[in-house]
């Protein structure tokens, strides 16, 4: 089994959600919540605080340091429309796009468009026209989808998709290759909450049992989804838990690749 890691950039800093949504106040009221329960220290909870004076809430560039340096090649999602919390301008996406991919990132698209064709075709030649690419993938915010989305998405000419979240085998949909994940850090942390709800022993164990699940039906890719928002002292646990991760399957040597390798394999048998 060989695992494919992915980021998805749902924010880059505070001050994009102050007009647009309710993010920010929903985010000090979990961020009281998982203090007063003890899920979060005092100094987390001030960490928190001093991220609105920064106004930042990506950590891309230490997430990518970290991964080059546990040899992890990794796919990053990034949004071009706005839409269910998802608040960056177009400008800030393709910034950030010409910028991951100047450091050898591999980017698509993190879709918001999912109900027509025209849509998802009209996102992906965003996507394209900013990002300069002629292969790429994408996975939808929040993972949204209707019967028609991943037919839609193959029409559209995505490359792969990883808005499934399944305990399947990489399998084609017309000429896209649907990659379902297995791990996602909001679902191990959070569930059955919308805050945190368990604590890093807990979330490795919940982990672990996954893993294993995937190893028993022999699954080729165990897919792994972590949002770069939370490699920070603000979310400790979070941060550490995927730190954990990364480091016990490199011990249980699992290769990591990221989806186009895992194309490029698929399409090699």
């Amino acid at each position: 089994m060989k695992a494919i890691v992915s980021h998805d950039i749902d924010h880059l800093t505070l001050s994009e959600h102050y007009f647009q949504d309710l993010i920010v106040p929903k985010f000090f009221v979990r961020s009281k919540i998982e203090l007063l329960t003890g899920k979060i220290s005092l100094a987390e909870f001030f960490y928190r605080i001093g991220d609105v004076f920064k106004n930042q809430w990506q950590h891309i560039e230490e997430l990518h340091v970290f991964n080059q340096k546990h040899d992890v090649p990794t796919t990053y999602f990034i949004g071009v429309n706005k839409g269910v919390g998802l608040s960056y301008s177009t400008a800030q996406s393709a910034f950030w796009i010409k910028k991951m991919i100047e450091m050898g990132c591999d980017v698509g698209a993190h879709g918001i468009e999912f109900e027509t064709f025209e849509k998802i075709n009209k996102e992906y030649s965003l996507f394209k026209d900013l990002s300069q690419q002629n292969t790429f993938g994408t996975r939808m915010h929040y993972i949204r989808t209707n019967d028609h989305t991943f037919t839609n998405m193959a029409k559209a000419g995505y490359l792969f998709d990883s808005s499934e979240m399944a305990f399947k085998a990489p399998f084609k949909i017309d000429t896209m290759w649907e990659f379902p994940f297995q791990i996602m850090d909001s679902y191990i942390i959070e569930k059955p909450k919308q805050w945190q709800s368990k604590n890093f022993f807990q979330s490795c164990e919940e982990t672990k049992k996954i893993i294993d699940k995937a190893v028993d039906l022999n699954l080729p890719y165990l897919g792994i989804d972590f949002h770069d928002r939370y490699f920070s002292h603000s979310h400790k646990t979070w941060k550490d838990w995927y730190m954990w991760l990364i480091e016990y399957l490199a011990e249980n040597k699992v290769e990591f690749v990221n989806f186009k390798m895992a194309v490029k394999a698929l399409e090699s048998k």
